[in-house]
């Protein structure tokens, strides 16, 4: 039976969202296998020569972290996406952030993750808040289609993720897994696990992190 912890995190330290408090969490759960919102290319064979050898760390947060986990337990790395976000996505971010009004709502989100770390990043706070400037952003993009085609793209993002986990899991026996990825996935992609439980073809049981 594979167990699989999903949880939401941030990909630079701010505040109590940094990596000692990830790896207290990491080491916690303790898991066999760590699935990560990442590509390949994300934690190069040169970075982790720079790590083993030199102990010279990844600028990643959750890498960061799952380096520190590695120094005294075996585990299996699997990054599960298999496209960066795309050109349109960027273009989008550059539009909508000249805003105030999402600014503030931004600067809000920020000092929540500094002041109340992971714990604010796995809740229905959290997910309230992202998707109060998921709304704002197709308001301020007036339903353009940029803002079509990045919807497209996300979800195109996401779900290689969901697959790409129970492929794995098919193929590869655990008895404890965790899944880290950023919180403004984290609604969507608790909806994909939940599609997922009737629709994938092993038995996954999953926790959701939270608060």
């Amino acid at each position: 039976m594979h167990h699989i912890t999903f949880i939401s995190t941030i990909h630079k330290e701010i505040g109590k969202c940094n990596t000692e408090e990830l790896y207290k969490i990491i080491d916690k759960l303790s898991p066999e296998i760590i699935f990560l919102e990442a590509i390949d290319e994300t934690y190069s064979e040169y970075e982790e020569y720079l790590f083993s050898t030199y102990e010279v760390y990844h600028k990643k947060l959750e890498i960061c972290a799952i380096q520190k986990y590695s120094h005294h337990t075996s585990f299996q790395y699997v990054p599960v996406c298999e496209n960066g976000l795309s050109d349109a996505f960027h273009k989008k971010i550059k539009l909508v952030c000249q805003n105030r009004e999402l600014q503030k709502l931004i600067d809000n989100f920020n000092y929540l993750a500094a002041e109340r770390g992971f714990e604010f990043l796995n809740s229905l706070e959290c997910i309230n808040l992202q998707e109060e400037m998921r709304v704002l952003e197709s308001r301020i993009l007036n339903s353009s289609e940029i803002d079509k085609i990045v919807k497209a793209d996300i979800e195109a993002y996401e779900k290689p993720m969901i697959r790409n986990i129970y492929s794995y899991c098919i193929h590869n026996h655990s008895s404890s897994a965790l899944f880290m990825c950023g919180a403004a996935h984290r609604k969507s992609i608790i909806e994909k696990i939940k599609k997922s439980k009737t629709e994938e073809q092993v038995n996954l049981t999953w926790t959701i992190f939270e608060n």
